[in-house]
């Protein structure tokens, strides 16, 4: 580090200037920008579910945690190609990442990685207490995640998901919302899904390879994450429908109108495991978010159900 330092320093101002914009942009990429999306789905629930989206300071509030969320999952991100950094380089698709092609140097990656949580916390602690204490939790354990956590078999999954319930969770407390147990639990449960089905997919695609990828796959096999799929389908199903039954807020005319978006949440969940078992996707899921249209439009429809049930009637 000292010496990366002593290096930069002694550069004129126009190659610093040239080093500087492509190691940015490979901060940047290093920070999975299509990650950024899993922040804000996960934040707005509370907002959107307490009749609050019209709310503009309740809006700016939750808007900053997902901003913040952004900043600290980034650092992560980094935190986590630094501690991968050989296995990522003998990894078929991950060898093409900035930190481990060599576009992002080690010490800038580490000085990124001090500076952008301190940052985020600093910011959340101006911001609400609460949420200071909520977004160190997610810090530490995603941390302890890079470093420990991602090679305990079973555990590496569960840790994934409660990274999900956190940002939930943070989304309330900004705003000062206490959710259904319910709602967290389904946002538990549909994250286990995704994560299942991503390792599932990457363990398939791998192979033989997989175990020297990710150390943890040697302690997994198909039909274990098969199986874990279909219990946390059924379970997903299940909690959303309980939260949909407890809901006051999608109460209308003595009705509970959730109900209605009961079919469109199972479609979704039918949806991707076809493409998982049928069309072979589902590795990387904000990949599939992104490129699937019955999936986006499964989304839309969700969101437009939740609009009209709890703004319009």
């Amino acid at each position: 580090m000292p010496n990366f330092i002593a290096r930069l320093r002694s550069l004129s101002s126009v190659e610093k200037a040239r080093l500087a914009l492509p190691m940015l942009i490979g901060l940047l990429q290093t920070m999975r920008p299509r990650q950024w999306t899993k922040n804000i789905l996960f934040v707005f629930p509370p907002l959107v579910f307490d009749s609050l989206l019209f709310d503009l300071d309740a809006l700016t509030r939750v808007a900053l945690c997902g901003c913040l969320l952004i900043l600290i999952s980034g650092s992560i991100y980094i935190i986590n190609d630094l501690a991968d950094l050989t296995a990522d380089r003998a990894h078929p698709q991950k060898k093409s990442r900035p930190l481990a092609a060599g576009l992002v140097s080690v010490p800038a990656a580490r000085i990124a990685a001090a500076i952008l949580p301190a940052l985020a916390l600093a910011l959340a602690n101006a911001v609400d207490q609460e949420l200071f204490w909520v977004l160190l939790a997610y810090f530490v354990l995603q941390v302890a995640y890079s470093f420990r956590l991602k090679h305990i078999v079973l555990l590496d999954i569960l840790v994934v998901a409660a990274g999900f319930v956190l940002r939930v969770l943070a989304g309330g407390v900004v705003i000062d919302v206490r959710l259904s147990p319910w709602l967290y639990t389904s946002a538990g449960l549909l994250a286990l899904f995704l994560v299942i089905g991503k390792r599932r997919q990457e363990y398939s695609a791998l192979g033989d390879k997989a175990a020297a990828t990710r150390p943890v796959f040697a302690h997994y096999n198909l039909a274990l994450l098969d199986e874990m799929l279909r219990i946390v389908t059924a379970s997903a199903m299940i909690t959303y429908i309980l939260y949909t039954v407890e809901a006051r807020t999608m109460v209308r005319y003595g009705e509970n109108l959730g109900l209605l978006t009961v079919p469109i949440v199972i479609y979704g969940l039918f949806r991707y495991l076809y493409l998982i078992y049928v069309r072979d996707e589902g590795s990387a899921p904000d990949e599939v978010l992104l490129t699937d249209r019955p999936l986006q439009a499964t989304i839309f429809a969700a969101a437009l159900a939740y609009f009209v049930i709890i703004y319009m009637l």
